[in-house]
């Protein structure tokens, strides 16, 4: 189910809404978790239900090893539990890629088996990975199944996160049917999730369109055309992913609990260690705590940190999707984190003795964030193409592909109906360049909002609920709703 579908706004979370609280109140607390872990299976299994059977099994097995590691922390126990976690992943996403590179490399033919990737099982199963690893080390006491099916399966960050820990929602569940309804949190909770949705809904969605068609026609795309697909997916990835996050904190907020910050303006970071301190919070923590520090860390000297890092990026890349051109973009960032790395430690604090004054410190910190935005930018294309080929090609066409007139074709995924109607009313669709007004105020707009602007969080700290406030919300809760029919899903579902 999709937080943007007229199912889920209209029936699925009213119900959930109004029986979570019915129970609560009166202090019904197995009732109220047993509830939530329902309507969580309701939410996963209204895709497929085979991707439910396999999320329960998951939940069943993990929480037999979590018991046997509660009673005696046995380290083999514990090396099974996330060998099985692991081959149930591979099986379900690495094992076509694993075959067709063992087809190319050796000449062989293996039959492949053209898995469907149940949704959501990167971060269930690296969730459940976390907490029978932190079982073992002692840090997490016995749990009841029924607080451990809804850590795992708690709808709200179920299928593209954040990646929680147990001591940030176990806590929480603990307090389901003890404290009263807290109006503000659901007032708070309701901005966020309407300001994830328009950036889904009215952003993502239609730079997704722009980049779709791009990527359809690269062989037609002139040098400005690629140069601006390449943006374009930046700014989709970053609203599609941005959305969820806001609108998975508001859905959380509105039954009272609180879920980690998982996304913080990104593209405002001046450097490529600070990206990945707002890109994916939880997601970088988790191979941090459970790769990074277990391999070393940087207890070992300079040279095996760099390796380390190294190693923590191309599993990110591989995380992220099986395929080359995942691994390619996992390299490039960790490329560029190492050598950041090595400039802060050694070049830095010499540099940083010469600056003078607060404005050349400024302009740089600007011209930094340019740069990285450039960078991160190029390395999306590998994140988004089919193939390193076409990713390559792709950038070339950007840099030096034939220069010439935009296409009216790519302006035209631009020309939203409600939009377009204000340019009539202004009196501008008879401008020569009318067809192309649109394309460029959103990518205005979605650069002043990434780069510049204060992000959801920050705006709904600052909100107080007047008439002015609540029509904003009303009119943008209305606009989403009526475009529902174009929905698409998100785009980090597919890892």
């Amino acid at each position: 189910m999709l937080f943007n579908s007229y199912v889920f706004v209209f029936l699925f979370f009213p119900v959930c809404l109004l029986g979570y609280y019915m129970l609560t109140s009166r202090h019904r607390t197995t009732a109220a978790k047993v509830f939530l872990i329902a309507m969580s299976f309701w939410f996963y299994g209204y895709f497929n239900v085979l991707y439910l059977l396999i999320m329960v099994c998951s939940i069943g097995g993990n929480y037999l090893f979590h018991r046997l590691l509660s009673r005696r922390a046995r380290k083999e126990i514990m090396i099974l539990a996330v060998a099985l976690n692991l081959s149930v992943l591979f099986y379900f996403k690495y094992y076509d890629f694993f075959i067709s590179t063992v087809n190319t490399v050796f000449g062989t033919s293996a039959a492949l088996k053209h898995i469907l990737l149940p949704l959501g099982i990167s971060f269930f199963t690296f969730q459940q990975i976390s907490f029978v690893i932190d079982t073992y080390r002692g840090e997490v006491k016995d749990c009841p199944l029924a607080d451990y099916a809804l850590f795992v399966s708690f709808f709200p960050q179920l299928i593209a996160g954040p990646i929680v820990n147990h001591d940030e929602m176990l806590p929480q569940f603990e307090q389901i049917g003890k404290e009263y309804v807290q109006w503000e949190k659901i007032a708070e909770g309701f901005g966020l999730f309407i300001l994830g949705l328009s950036k889904k809904v009215l952003l993502a969605d239609t730079f997704g369109a722009g980049v779709d068609y791009g990527y359809a026609n690269v062989e037609l795309l002139g040098r400005a055309d690629a140069a601006l697909v390449i943006f374009f997916y930046a700014m989709q990835l970053y609203f599609d992913f941005s959305g969820y996050c806001d609108m998975a904190r508001g859905i959380a907020k509105m039954l009272g609990m609180e879920i980690p910050v998982n996304f913080d303006s990104p593209y405002k970071a001046h450097n490529i260690v600070d990206f990945w301190k707002r890109w994916h919070i939880t997601l970088n923590r988790f191979f941090t705590k459970y790769v990074y520090i277990p391999l070393g860390g940087n207890r070992k000297g300079a040279a095996r940190m760099y390796v380390n890092l190294l190693i923590v990026f191309l599993l990110s890349g591989l995380w992220h999707g099986a395929g080359w051109n995942y691994i390619v973009w996992g390299a490039m960032h960790g490329v560029l984190y190492v050598l950041t790395r090595l400039y802060q430690k050694n070049l830095r604090p010499r540099l940083t003795q010469k600056e003078s004054g607060a404005i050349r410190h400024k302009i740089m910190t600007i011209v930094s964030q340019i740069l990285l935005f450039l960078y991160v930018s190029a390395a999306w294309v590998y994140f988004r193409a089919e193939s390193i080929a076409q990713a390559n090609r792709m950038l070339w066409t950007a840099i030096a592909g034939p220069v010439q007139k935009m296409s009216m074709e790519f302006a035209e995924c631009f020309q939203v109906d409600e939009l377009w109607y204000v340019i009539k009313v202004l009196r501008l669709d008879n401008m020569a360049y009318s067809r192309y007004i649109l394309m460029w105020v959103l990518f205005a707009a979605g650069i002043y909002l990434a780069m510049i602007g204060r992000n959801a969080a920050q705006r709904m700290e600052r909100v107080k609920y007047r008439t002015w406030t609540t029509v904003v919300f009303s009119v943008l809760a209305v606009w989403c709703v009526l475009t529902f029919s174009k929905v698409s899903t998100f785009l980090y579902f597919n890892f």
